[in-house]
């Protein structure tokens, strides 16, 4: 009988060091690619984007679209558009109770992050879509921010806006135009 067989042992030894080299590729591999990706995406003009669960926004003149933190999804989605340091996240999810209940919750979680607290008073606001919400302001060491909430359809629309109080003051005009043409065209 010839020796044409491998042996057993080192059959499954060169087996489990070729799974070992796929694993330890995809492991070290996959991660490089993704950090070579670039996180920002620049959205198209003037164009509404879906930010989900039936909600659309035209994103503010010269912002990039944080892909890492937006999820565009038929019940619920996400996205943050970012203009230099001023972040301005927008998210569109099922919601329980009023609009007074709505903005009762994000306050929550507003003040719910270690030395973020509520400014003002809130005051009604509206898109240009007829949308009705309220708006108000928070503040920590070194940022300031805005929120507005809406209700529609049993969908609770959140916008949250965070930034350097300079950098903030030189993108509002842009902020509130996207802010103003939130629309909700139903789930889809």
């Amino acid at each position: 009988m010839t020796r044409a067989r491998t042996r057993p042992g080192l059959r499954h030894w060169l087996g489990t060091m070729a799974v070992f080299g796929l694993v330890t590729t995809l492991g070290l591999g996959l991660p490089a690619i993704d950090a070579a990706l670039p996180a920002g995406r620049q959205p198209p003009a003037g164009r509404p984007y879906l930010v989900g669960a039936g909600v659309r926004v035209i994103p503010p003149d010269g912002s990039v679209i944080d892909v890492t933190r937006t999820r565009p999804g038929s019940r619920t989605g996400a996205v943050l558009f970012q203009l230099g340091t001023v972040r301005l996240a927008i998210t569109a999810a099922p919601a329980r109770g009023d609009l007074a209940a709505v903005a009762a919750r994000l306050r929550t979680r507003i003040t719910a992050r270690r030395g973020v607290q509520v400014v003002g008073v809130e005051t009604p606001t509206s898109t240009d879509s007829g949308l009705v919400g309220l708006a108000g302001g928070y503040a920590s060491a070194g940022r300031v921010g805005r929120y507005v909430v809406f209700s529609t359809n049993g969908i609770g629309i959140e916008v949250t806006v965070s930034g350097a109080d300079v950098d903030l003051r030189g993108n509002l005009d842009r902020i509130n135009a996207s802010i103003r043409s939130l629309r909700y065209g139903g789930r889809r």
